[in-house]
């Protein structure tokens, strides 16, 4: 990760880590007709201030997704701190987020500044937010709504002019409801919310991918025009279920680069991990058995036009889901936006025909 200065800094801040970047931050490689929808949200989104939340499983490019935000935004100039809040220990992560005054604590030798001050004029990217500690998140949710941290050791509070995209793997609304995470702080985060898919749900990002970093990892190791077999193409596509993600596809590319012959990348030469994406999670069974559940209740009532409700229920929760984008809600119910425009002035959502 690399810090953009930060200008006359009194105080000392976070060491930033090594300025070198993974190939896969580069990579915002969106072909599928998904990710396109993704990226369109994410224009939309880019150029507010809003907090955003963006959750997907590890490896999808989560951080990618908010250095794109960041470069969007007005505040493209300043910095971008990205922080994995499960990295540091419960006692320290105060300190490392907000800071801390000089003797405030055993070994606080020097005053230094928090990452929140280290990103001011820019973007705080809070990784795996669902690792925060409990007790810290009524402090992350104080700082959030008033705009100010105050370092340990201190009572002054210090104003911060910074914009939080935070992310997560963990299902937030689960954790809420087990107790784990606040629900005040999971509804001041997810102003917007973007959700990226897992690799095998968006095959059509595959190859390009796999093209992209053929070629990063192709100049790095000095080789002449690498290319994919059809076989090999194949395979990508269709014989493996990446349940590392983009992560892992760039890990494949890169070793089979290493071991090809005559610059051509074969099936022999993909490693593929012997994982399987794991069947359906208990949330997702649970979700699927609520569903049938509320159709029998339905059922016994022997409610009428019980089919017409039922699509009328959909298709506006997409459209409020969608923030109201008819384009994006043909895209998520799969299906015309011909039919999402008829359907919402049926049910009076277009009273002036838009």
């Amino acid at each position: 990760m690399s810090l953009s200065p930060v200008s006359k800094p009194i105080l000392r801040f976070p060491v930033p880590p090594p300025a070198s970047f993974p190939l896969r931050a580069t990579a915002l490689v969106f072909e599928d007709l998904k990710s396109k929808a993704l990226l369109e949200r994410i224009h939309l989104i880019g150029p507010s201030a809003a907090n955003v939340l963006v959750t997907g499983d590890t490896g999808t490019g989560k951080e990618l997704i908010a250095r794109h935000l960041h470069k969007l935004s007005p505040r493209a100039d300043g910095p971008f701190v990205a922080l994995n809040c499960g990295a540091f220990s419960e006692s320290l992560v105060e300190s490392e987020l907000f800071g801390h005054e000089r003797g405030s604590f055993t070994g606080a030798s020097v005053a230094r500044a928090g990452w929140f001050e280290a990103a001011r004029g820019g973007t705080l990217f809070l990784d795996e937010i669902g690792d925060l500690p409990f007790s810290m998140q009524v402090k992350l949710l104080r700082v959030l709504q008033e705009r100010q941290v105050v370092r340990l050791g201190s009572r002054s509070p210090v104003p911060i002019d910074v914009r939080v995209v935070a992310a997560t793997n963990v299902n937030l609304e689960e954790a809420v409801a087990a107790g784990r995470f606040r629900e005040d702080l999971y509804y001041r985060l997810q102003v917007a919310t973007l959700h990226i898919l897992p690799l095998r749900e968006r095959p059509g990002d595959i190859v390009p991918l796999a093209q992209h970093f053929l070629g990063i990892y192709g100049e790095r190791l000095g080789l002449k025009g690498p290319e994919l077999s059809a076989e090999a193409v194949d395979v990508l596509v269709t014989g493996h279920s990446w349940p590392g993600n983009t992560r892992e596809l760039e890990n494949v590319i890169h070793h089979a680069l290493l071991v090809c012959r005559e610059n051509v990348v074969r099936p022999e030469d993909l490693r593929l991990s012997s994982l399987r994406v794991r069947p359906a999670t208990s949330s997702s069974a649970s979700a699927d058995k609520r569903l049938h559940d509320a159709l029998m209740a339905l059922f016994e009532d022997g409610r009428p036009d019980l089919y017409a409700e039922i699509e009328s229920s959909v298709v506006r929760a997409a459209y409020e889901f969608c923030h109201r984008n008819q384009v994006q809600t043909a895209r998520l119910l799969g299906i015309s936006r011909n039919i999402v425009r008829a359907r919402l002035m049926q049910y009076g959502e277009l009273p002036n025909g838009r």
